[in-house]
């Protein structure tokens, strides 16, 4: 089949974002991302439909998907505009207040998470008659624990949620996906199939962690202030937008050659220009457009990559045993979710107490595209490894998982939210 250019796939995609984006305003009337979601998943149903008495139809789609390698694309493209672009209107000072609770959420509450999940899924692919590794099953973990900050931004953009409660949401799940690729790194290099295909051992994954997070971090905040600099030195909005374009693709392109966390390289630098930035280094005017300027790419951004992950039903081996697996799977993340968020939240002392806070976290913590991102990048990491069946499994409960995940909590967030947030209503 004839290859697909770069500019086929993005008038492509783009075009669909644009017809999907006016259906829904027109019709639907769901929250952008959510609509968008929903109505690719809608062509992907009817494509494989169609393709049953057309092959071609649904040959040339598939082929258009593998021309895009959502993964790469996700992972090392969109992911660092999404996350600068949602750390840019982050206050700095908010989150110094909840650092303690967004740090071990982010850290130790993905760790628990991923151990509770990985156990239960073992005992989930035994139930389904089809054993599988432990390690494979904390793959699994490890992927689908990390909220999704694209999916979480998204959604708190359309829902009146408590200055506190809303910075803890979108603290975790900016930092939490950087650290829940490191996890996901690691042990992914235990089930022999990552750093050059040896397992590594506890001292590897120490200075992995170290390297990527602490070292994404000090990245982040030197360019970022390399940056800030900059911005001081000049005042010329369209120069001053170039910069920070500049700052995410090239740290980000930087970050990922010398193998560090260009998500949390990414937020970091973002934080410091959203806040130091605009403080003390623009003008209104610049501010106005640097504000409309990266709402606009996160907008389109977004737009491209929730039709993209409907656009992934095309792509999955759907047997019944998998779809059951990603049923069970559901309740298990959400019960692990609730249980990770708990125990550091009943531990950590808060700057202010949040009625239902952990309930709330829980429900909010939405997966999305970052998730179907590694499963695919393990399907193909471990191709060769481990049966193949194993691998479409984990990818068919994934999805399951993510639009579940983003249909159903990003739907009833809001009305959960004004329901449990009444005034009269006491503390949990």
């Amino acid at each position: 089949m004839e290859h697909i250019g770069l500019f086929e796939i993005i008038a492509i995609l783009i075009t669909l974002a644009a017809l999907f984006s006016y259906v829904n305003h027109r019709f639907l009337g769901l929250p952008t991302t959510i609509g968008l979601m929903i109505l690719a998943m809608f062509l992907s149903t009817a494509l494989i439909v169609v393709g049953a008495f057309v092959p071609a139809v649904r040959d040339a789609a598939e082929h258009l998907l593998e021309s895009v390698d959502f993964d790469e694309t996700l992972l090392h493209g969109m992911l660092g505009y999404l996350l600068f672009a949602g750390a840019l209107h982050i206050n700095l000072d908010d989150l110094a207040r909840h650092r303690l609770v967004i740090g071990t959420l982010a850290s130790i509450g993905i760790v628990i998470s991923t151990a509770l999940v990985g156990g239960a899924t073992w005992c989930i692919f035994q139930l389904v008659g089809m054993p599988a590794d432990l390690i494979h099953c904390l793959l699994f973990g490890a992927l689908i624990s990390p909220t999704d900050p694209i999916a979480v931004l998204g959604i708190l953009k359309s829902i009146a949620a408590p200055n506190d409660l809303e910075i803890k949401i979108a603290g975790e799940s900016l930092f939490n996906d950087g650290v829940g690729v490191v996890v996901f790194l690691a042990l992914l290099g235990f089930a022999g199939a990552g750093h050059g295909d040896e397992p590594v051992g506890l001292s590897s994954v120490a200075m992995l962690f170290f390297k990527e997070v602490v070292g994404g971090a000090v990245f982040g905040f030197v360019i970022g202030l390399i940056a800030y600099r900059m911005l001081k030195d000049v005042e010329n909005y369209q120069v001053e937008i170039l910069i920070t374009l500049a700052l995410v693709t090239g740290g980000y392109s930087v970050a990922y050659v010398w193998h560090l966390s260009g998500p949390i390289a990414m937020v970091v630098a973002g934080l410091l220009i959203g806040n130091h930035g605009r403080s003390f280094a623009m003008s209104d005017r610049t501010r106005e457009h640097l504000d409309t300027f990266w709402e606009l790419v996160d907008e389109i951004l977004n737009a491209v990559l929730f039709v993209l992950i409907g656009l992934e039903v095309l792509v999955l081996t759907v047997e019944g045993r998998y779809v059951l697996a990603g049923v069970l799977a559901v309740p298990t993340v959400l019960a692990a979710r609730f249980i990770s968020v708990g125990i550091p939240m009943s531990i950590l002392p808060r700057p202010r107490r949040v009625p239902h806070a952990v309930k709330l976290l829980t429900w909010g913590g939405l997966r999305g595209g970052i998730s179907v991102a590694l499963a695919l990048a393990m399907r193909d990491a471990l191709r060769g490894h481990v049966d193949g069946r194993v691998t479409d499994a984990i990818l068919v409960m994934t999805y399951v998982v993510v639009v579940f995940s983003i249909v159903v909590q990003g739907l009833t967030i809001g009305p959960i939210l004004r329901r449990w947030l009444r005034p009269d209503e006491p503390g949990a």
